[in-house]
C-alpha cells in the first residue's frame, strides 16, 4: 500500500507542485508518513518541510490538521494550496463570522484536505467537535520547536497539543521544524508524542546563503554597502529594539529605499498591512524586531541583515533562513559590538529565570559571539553548534579573505596558560584583566596578580583579548566542561597549540591588506584543522556562490539576452499578480522565471517541465508567458 501511495505522491509532486524530483530527505520522510509512522523531521528552511505533510493529505482520504503559530503563515500556505487546486482552509482569529460559517459548513461536508489551526484554538472543545466531524486523521505540527521551554520561540499553547490529538482520536503526529539541537529534539519528543517517533535530521547547511559578520563601526554606512549590492530586491533588516526599528526605517525611507517598520508595539492592522506590502512587493525592505518572520514563506528575500546582535545562535540561524528560500544565492550580514554583547549579558543576569536557564542562555550567547569572532570558516563554526562537521565553504567573508589573519600561536598559548593557572574557573573578562596586568579587586582577592601570566599580554587591549578568547572557543581549542558548565577546559587541539605542536591563525579586526596575507593565514588554519578533522567528515565543493547583483542559473550569471527576457517575464508576473491580488511569487517564483529565461520553452509541454510549474499554472498562465518568450525570440 505504501508503494502505491508513494507513486501517487510522486505524480502529485509534478502535477500539483511542478517539481520533477524529491529534495534531499523528502522521500524517506514521506515513505514513513505514508506507512502511518509518527515523525519528527528537522529540516533546514527551504528544504520542503511543508510538502512532507501536504502530499499525504492529497493522496490519502481524511483531513490533515496543520497546527501553525502565525496567522500570516496560515494565510500564505492556504493561498498557495488553493492556487494549485488543493482544498485547504484556515481557522484563526482574523476570520470574519461569514468566513467561519463557510469554513464550518465545508468541514462538516468534508470538502477540505487540509485545515490550518492556531494552537490556542485546537485545544477548545467546540473546535475539537467540529474537527472530529470533519474526519481528521493526522496532525502536522509546524514550528515544533515552539514546544521547548528552553527554546527561543517558546509558545505555551503548544504544551496542550498532545492532549488535543488524544481528544480528537488522532493517532498519527508529524512534527516539523528547522531549528532543534539535540536537547530541543528530546524535549519535542517528550512533550508531543506518546511513543518515540521516527526521527529524521537533515543537514542544517544552507549553501546558497553567503555569511558575513562585522564589528559595528558605522552601522548605517555598513548597511548602505550591503543595500547597494541589492538594489530593487527584497530584504529584511533586524534591529534589537522597537525604537531602533523606527529610526532605521525612517532613515532608509529618507534615503530613497522602499522600507517599512514592523514590531510588536505597532497597531495590529498596521503590522498586518506592512507585512502584506512586503509579501506582495518585489523590492521592499522590512525593518523589524524578532516579532517578524517565523513562518514567512516569501521565496525571493535576497538579503537578511542584523543591525544588532541576534539573541542566540538558534535565533540567528532561523532569521537568516528567511533569505534565499527559492534556493538562489542570498546575502546575510550581522553587525555586532561590545555594547551589544554586554547588554545581552546584563539581560540574562538580571532576568528572573532560574539559574539553570541563565546558564543555558549564557552558553548560547557565548556560542553566538564565538561565531562573530571566529577565525575559521563561518559555516563550519555555525554548523558545529548543531553537531555538523564540514570543510571550509568558500561562501563566507572568512573564506573569501575579507579579514587579515596573523600567526596567533603565541597569543593563544598566553590565553590558554591563563585558563590553566586559574583552574578554568574564570571567564574571559577576568582573564583579560589578568593578561593585561590590571589589578582589579577580583584579581587581587584571588591572588592572581602573583601568577607568572599577570601582565604578559600588554601588547593587546582588553577588547582584543576578549576577541582572542572567543576565537579560541570558535576554533574548538577551548570549551566549557560538559559536566561543570562553570569551568573552561582545553580540548585536544588546544593542548597541541599550547605545546607548540600545531600552528594557529587568528583573525584581526582589520580587512585583509592583500590576497597574499589572506592565503598565508588560511593555509595555517587549514594545516591545523586537517589534523583535527574527524574521519568521515562531510566534504563540500569549493565553488563560491555569488550573492547580490545579477540573477544566476546553476551558479552562472544570466547573459544579456536571458536578462532581457527575465525582466519581461517579471513584468508580466507583476501584472498578473496585481490582477488576481496575490503576491507575485504565488504566480511564479524567481527561480521559475529564470529557468524560463534560460530554457525559453516554445510549447505548453515544454512550459510544464519548468521548475515549479504545475498543471493548474500551465493551464492558467502558459499562453501569456509563452507569448512573451516568443516575442523576445522574434526580436532576437
Amino acid at each position: 500500500m505504501t508503494e502505491i501511495l508513494m507513486a501517487a505522491a510522486r505524480e502529485a509532486l509534478k502535477l500539483r507542485f511542478g517539481f520533477e524530483s524529491w529534495r534531499p530527505g523528502q522521500a524517506e520522510i514521506l515513505e514513513a508518513i505514508l506507512a502511518d509512522e509518527n515523525i519528527l523531521a528537522v529540516m533546514p528552511t527551504g528544504s520542503g518541510k511543508s510538502l512532507c505533510y501536504q502530499l499525504p493529505a492529497i493522496v490519502r482520504p481524511g483531513l490533515t490538521i496543520v497546527v501553525s503559530p502565525l496567522i500570516a503563515l496560515m494565510r500564505d500556505q492556504v493561498q498557495q494550496l488553493n492556487a494549485r487546486g488543493i482544498a485547504a482552509a484556515a481557522l484563526h482569529s482574523g476570520n470574519s463570522g461569514a468566513d467561519n460559517a463557510a469554513l464550518g459548513a465545508g468541514l462538516k461536508g468534508r470538502r477540505f484536505r487540509l485545515v490550518y489551526v492556531a494552537p490556542e484554538r485546537i485545544v477548545r472543545p467546540d473546535m475539537q467537535d467540529l474537527l472530529r466531524q470533519a474526519g481528521a486523521n493526522m496532525m502536522a505540527i509546524d514550528e515544533a520547536h515552539c514546544v521547548s521551554q528552553w527554546g527561543h520561540d517558546f509558545r505555551p499553547e503548544y504544551l496542550g497539543l498532545r492532549q488535543a490529538a488524544d481528544a480528537l482520536g488522532i493517532r498519527q503526529l508529524v512534527a516539523v521544524t528547522a531549528t532543534a539541537d539535540p536537547p530541543t529534539r528530546a524535549e519535542i519528543i517528550n512533550k508531543l508524542f506518546r511513543e518515540k517517533p521516527s526521527v529524521f535530521v537533515r543537514s542544517f547547511d544552507r549553501p546558497n546563503l553567503r555569511l558575513a559578520m562585522q564589528r559595528k563601526i558605522n552601522g548605517m554606512r555598513q548597511l548602505d554597502a550591503m543595500l547597494a549590492r541589492h538594489k530593487r530586491e527584497s530584504g529584511i533588516i533586524y534591529c534589537g529594539s522597537r525604537r531602533g526599528v523606527e529610526k532605521l526605517a525612517e532613515a532608509l525611507a529618507s534615503a530613497g529605499h522602499a522600507a517599512l517598520p514592523y514590531h510588536a508595539g505597532m497597531e495590529p492592522a498596521m503590522r498586518s498591512a506592512h507585512q502584506d506590502a512586503f509579501l506582495k512587493s518585489e523590492d521592499m525592505i522590512i525593518v523589524a524586531t524578532i516579532a517578524f518572520g517565523m513562518g514567512i514563506d516569501k521565496p525571493n528575500v535576497r538579503f537578511v541583515c542584523h543591525a544588532d546582535l541576534p539573541q542566540s545562535i538558534e535565533s540567528y540561524y532561523q532569521e537568516i533562513g528567511r533569505a534565499g528560500r527559492d534556493g538562489l544565492p542570498a546575502d546575510t550580514l550581522t553587525l555586532y559590538g561590545e555594547a551589544d554583547i554586554q547588554f545581552r549579558e546584563r539581560q540574562i543576569h538580571e532576568s528572573e529565570a532560574p539559574a539553570e536557564r541563565k546558564r543555558l542562555e549564557l552558553r548560547r550567547l557565548s556560542a553566538l559571539v564565538a561565531l562573530c569572532e571566529t577565525p575559521r570558516c563561518r559555516r563550519q563554526t555555525l554548523l558545529a553548534a548543531f553537531g555538523e562537521t564540514i570543510e571550509p565553504c568558500g561562501n563566507c567573508d572568512i573564506c573569501e579573505g575579507r579579514w587579515r589573519m596573523f600567526d596567533g600561536a603565541v597569543i593563544a598559548q598566553k590565553a590558554m596558560s591563563a585558563i590553566l593557572r586559574t583552574s578554568g574557573r574564570f571567564f574571559p573578562g577576568h582573564l583579560t584583566n589578568l593578561l593585561i596586568g590590571r589589578a582589579t579587586d577580583a584579581v587581587i582577592r584571588h591572588s592572581h596578580h602573583l601568577l607568572p601570566t599577570f601582565g604578559v599580554g600588554k601588547e593587546f587591549e582588553a577588547v582584543q583579548w576578549r576577541s582572542v578568547f572567543r576565537q579560541l572557543q570558535a576554533a574548538n581549542l577551548i570549551e566549557q566542561d560538559l559536566e561543570d558548565h562553570e569551568r573552561w577546559v582545553l580540548t585536544e587541539a588546544g593542548r597541541a597549540v599550547l605545546a607548540g605542536k600545531a600552528p594557529l591563525a587568528l583573525r584581526s579586526d582589520k580587512p585583509a591588506a592583500s590576497q597574499r596575507d589572506l592565503t598565508r593565514g588560511l593555509a595555517a588554519i587549514d594545516a591545523a584543522s586537517e589534523d583535527e578533522r574527524p574521519k568521515g567528515t562531510q566534504t563540500r565543493s569549493q565553488t563560491r556562490v555569488s550573492a547580490g547583483g545579477m540573477p544566476s542559473h546553476d551558479g552562472r550569471p544570466l547573459d544579456a539576452r536571458a536578462l532581457r527576457l527575465f525582466a519581461a517575464l517579471k513584468s508580466k508576473r507583476l501584472e498578473i499578480a496585481k490582477a488576481v491580488q496575490k503576491p507575485a511569487y504565488v504566480v511564479f517564483t524567481d527561480r521559475s522565471l529564470i529557468e524560463m529565461a534560460v530554457r525559453r520553452p516554445k510549447t505548453q509541454g515544454d512550459f510544464a517541465r519548468i521548475y515549479g510549474v504545475d498543471k493548474v499554472k500551465t493551464s492558467a498562465y502558459a499562453p501569456a508567458f509563452l507569448a512573451i518568450i516568443a516575442a523576445e525570440e522574434e526580436r532576437n
